[in-house]
């Protein structure tokens, strides 16, 4: 029979198991004496604390860093979205306004179109650099960026065909409407969307409560209250003060957790309800009315020729002049004002009542034939008492209640983040105080042992 041939390599593998056994076998047998049980248990201790710290410190951290974003980033990036479209639109309404004016078009008028569209490319410049890759609000930003210019040429050629008095004019006027109307502004409401959306998830991150930290504090301090009972019915010693600092840390830790969560998130919480949410509502309102208002002009530009303006204007106009309990209506943004915002939003809401019976006076003499009338009633350079005058004081209170939501916005947003970085340096100072408290307390107790 052939002797097995045992070569060095096999008998390396072959003592690997046995390596292992042996070690194995060394840490029972050392965990067995009551100072290896100390060991063991200490570091076991030790590691409970240190995960715990380790995840409030991330999680609380992320939390503030979301916070940050919120006050800093994503609502600043979607209230810059709602005007542009802001601006877009009212550039839109204005150049018909100016249209209709034509030779008696205040230089206000001009001007107000100017910087409409100056505030709209330099909006966009600023979105395209701080909005990152996103391609939710980069394809808007760089189709906007590329329509933009389109528009306001055909907007100057129509005006320059009606300084000559050509019927051309009011085509390319309608064009160029059109172009704004049905690509632009959805455009526009893409870019909203996605920054609005960018708005709700760094609320909702930053909103979000630590479950996970606040499940391994209650462990750690569960564990570190019942090894001290353990201790206490082996030795019969009350205190050991290095296992009570750290469980004095940890409840510390703990509470301080909740806390500090809960009262972050009753500001953020505020901050949404009493700033972003009412100041989104009083955006769509003022876009609505402006798109409205667009198409009152628009409807005298084309003296007649069709009825798409007047049909747009109802379907624009009747959800705002819904009753107050119904979402999107004049009514409710009005409601859902905080006191700050009361005043300027009531003063809004009567001149858009004045706005739309102005603009049915002016209709009626629309329809009756005085086109005349109805352009005086509609718009006229300095007149008090027309419909764009209505308009305008809505526009502006609505504008002053704009900002009111926004300063509430950041009273209870601010700050938020900057309290929760707090938190986190102090979870993980609390956490290594547990730590040398968890090493002081059973190197008193294996000091014992020696």
């Amino acid at each position: 029979m052939a002797t097995p041939v045992v070569t060095e390599s096999q008998g390396t593998v072959a003592t690997v198991p046995g390596a292992r056994r042996g070690a194995s076998a060394r840490l029972r047998q050392a965990a067995s004496t009551p100072p290896g049980r100390l060991r063991v248990a200490g570091a076991a201790l030790a590691a409970l604390v240190v995960l715990f710290g380790a995840v409030a410190v991330e999680q609380v951290s992320t939390r503030a860093t979301a916070a940050g974003r919120v006050v800093s980033g994503s609502e600043p990036l979607s209230q810059d979205a709602a005007e542009i479209y802001r601006s877009l639109a009212d550039a839109d309404t204005t150049a018909a306004a100016g249209f209709l004016l034509a030779a008696d078009e205040p230089a206000a008028v001009r001007q107000r179109y100017e910087d409409d569209l100056a505030t709209a490319s330099r909006l966009l410049s600023e979105a395209a650099a701080r909005t990152g890759s996103s391609p939710g609000a980069q394809r808007p930003i760089t189709e906007l960026n590329r329509q933009l210019p389109r528009y306001a040429g055909l907007v100057e050629t129509a005006r320059a065909d009606n300084r000559q008095g050509l019927p051309l004019g009011g085509a390319y006027l309608r064009y160029a409407s059109a172009l704004m109307q049905d690509t632009m502004l959805p455009l526009a409401q893409s870019l909203v969307d996605a920054e609005s959306g960018r708005l709700d998830a760094d609320h909702g991150d930053a909103s979000s409560f630590p479950v996970a930290a606040l499940l391994l504090g209650l462990v750690a301090l569960g564990a570190l209250v019942r090894y001290q009972v353990v201790l206490f019915r082996r030795t019969n010693r009350v205190f050991n003060t290095g296992l009570l600092t750290a469980t004095s840390a940890v409840l510390l830790a703990v509470v301080w957790l909740t806390a500090a969560s809960a009262s972050a998130g009753a500001a953020l919480a505020t901050s949404r309800r009493d700033g972003s949410q009412p100041l989104r509502e009083l955006d769509h309102v003022r876009i609505a009315a402006l798109q409205a208002h667009a198409a009152e002009n628009l409807n005298l530009v084309a003296r007649g020729s069709t009825d798409t303006y007047t049909k747009r204007w109802s379907a624009l106009v009747d959800p705002l002049n819904a009753p107050a309990a119904q979402a999107g209506s004049f009514g409710h943004a009005v409601a859902a004002g905080r006191p700050d915002a009361e005043r300027p939003a009531a003063e809004a809401e009567r001149a858009f009542a004045d706005w739309l019976s102005r603009h049915r006076a002016a209709a009626d003499k629309d329809s009756a034939g005085d086109y005349d009338a109805a352009l005086r009633g509609t718009l006229s350079s300095g007149g008090n008492d027309t419909a764009d005058a209505a308009f305008t004081t809505m526009d502006r209170k609505l504008a002053e209640a704009a900002t009111a939501e926004q300063h509430d916005f950041e009273a209870a947003a601010g700050g938020v983040d900057g309290f929760l970085e707090v938190y986190a340096a102090a979870a993980a100072v609390l956490t290594a105080l547990a730590v040398g408290g968890v090493l002081r307390g059973i190197g008193r107790r294996l000091a014992e042992y020696r």
